[in-house]
């Protein structure tokens, strides 16, 4: 029987203004690289999705609409199916973006120059909103140990002590590490986040994107408590490749909190919706199961590409992932500069990725590689970095 699913198929990003390939990411000279930055995937969304968005459109009266009655039913259920987490119904807010709900929750939870805890190297967006929004970033970084990331939890218990420090962001799975938080980690970042009235708050985008022995768990389901003190955002928008055409949702369970949001969503007129974005994020709940888990498989395919070819080049070492179809790619044996490691990548290897620095000082010497493209495609980009690295050690020797 076919595979229903063709993640193989070579889809022309340029056909459309995608931010991937654009000029804005690319730079005007850098319209033949492997573009791998942007943490969207080169895989053509559901069919279900699309199917149902033929219909709609097919429809033709495109005034105000209200939220779908299924959209939340179907939001909930998903999150019970797939991740054991039981949401009321009455904690879920509509919100454009993850990071919309990040920045309201900054600007109404934290006063002006309060501290923001982050655990880079963490998604830059992160310190943007944090320095946009008049507030203070308080770094808590990650230790690489023996090739995996760990958080620092004497050193988190010190951030947190202090009064002037408010809030914590944090990133579950990890952007770009690629961790996915046990319970136990999980626990004890709540339980010095609770004793210290930090409140956290957890962008869950990429929740649904896990491997095979990593569960993800979400923070508000710890524990009641865990729950009453944080803030979560999630999206189907990584999941099922419909950033461009989806909204995000925000679960809430302190009531004062959710009124407050609730209120500022008011002020701002943030609270219309799309129905482009109501019909996706409903079909996607409802029928995407079966495309995202082969989606996850072909992502592990292409990880175990990477894996592979990476295994015996010591200058680009893989950090192993445990969900996202983002990997960060160890590059300090390579002896280069940030600035100069970006050349390389850009002119050597013909690669556009993220730059490791952007993430925070930690990530000076990495890079974060996007590998949801079809395999040729990434096989072909491993060839050129292989050829790039040995002419760089042949010409060393």
């Amino acid at each position: 029987m076919a595979d229903p699913f063709d993640f193989d198929e070579v889809i022309d990003r340029r056909e459309v203004p995608a931010l991937k390939v654009h000029r804005m990411v690319l730079g005007t000279d850098g319209m033949g690289l492997f573009p791998a930055g942007v943490a969207d995937m080169d895989f053509r969304a559901p069919k279900p999705i699309l199917d149902a968005m033929a219909q709609r459109l097919a429809h033709g009266v495109f005034g105000y609409e209200t939220i779908p009655d299924g959209l939340m039913p179907a939001l909930i259920a998903w999150m019970k199916q797939r991740h054991a987490w039981t949401i009321h119904p009455d904690h879920i807010l509509r919100a454009p973006n993850v990071l919309n709900s990040l920045s309201m929750a900054a600007n109404l939870f934290t006063r002006p120059g309060d501290g923001i805890i982050v655990q880079p190297p963490v998604f830059f967006d992160f310190a943007d909103i944090i320095a946009e929004n008049g507030r203070r970033m308080v770094e808590n970084p990650l230790v690489l140990s023996s090739g995996r990331y760990e958080m620092n939890f004497d050193e988190l218990a010190t951030c947190a002590a202090d009064p002037r420090t408010t809030m914590l962001f944090l990133c579950n799975p990890h952007n770009p590490v690629g961790r996915v938080w046990t319970k136990a980690e999980l626990t004890q970042l709540g339980a010095i986040c609770r004793q210290n009235g930090v409140v956290v708050v957890s962008d869950e985008i990429h929740a649904d994107i896990t491997f095979q022995n990593f569960p993800y768990t979400p923070f508000a389901s710890i524990s009641d408590a865990d729950a009453q003190n944080s803030i979560t955002c999630l999206s189907p928008a990584k999941s099922f490749n419909i950033a461009a055409c989806c909204g995000a949702f925000t679960v809430v369970s302190d009531e004062n909190r959710r009124n407050a949001l609730k209120a500022e969503n008011s002020r701002l007129t943030v609270n219309k919706n799309n129905a482009f974005a109501s019909v996706a994020m409903e079909v996607a709940y409802k029928d995407g199961g079966p495309w995202l888990d082969a989606a996850i498989a072909y992502i592990e395919g292409n990880l175990s590409l990477v894996r592979a070819r990476l295994s015996d080049i010591p200058e680009a070492s893989l950090i192993e992932p445990e969900g996202t179809f983002l990997i960060w790619l160890d590059f300090r044996q390579l002896g280069l500069s940030p600035s100069e490691l970006t050349e390389f990548l850009r002119c050597e290897a013909g690669w556009a990725i993220t730059r490791g620095i952007a993430f925070g000082d930690s990530g000076a010497g990495f890079g974060r590689l996007n590998i949801a493209c079809p395999r040729a495609r990434l096989e072909r980009a491993l060839d050129r970095l292989v050829q790039a690295i040995s002419k760089t050690r042949d010409t060393a020797q």
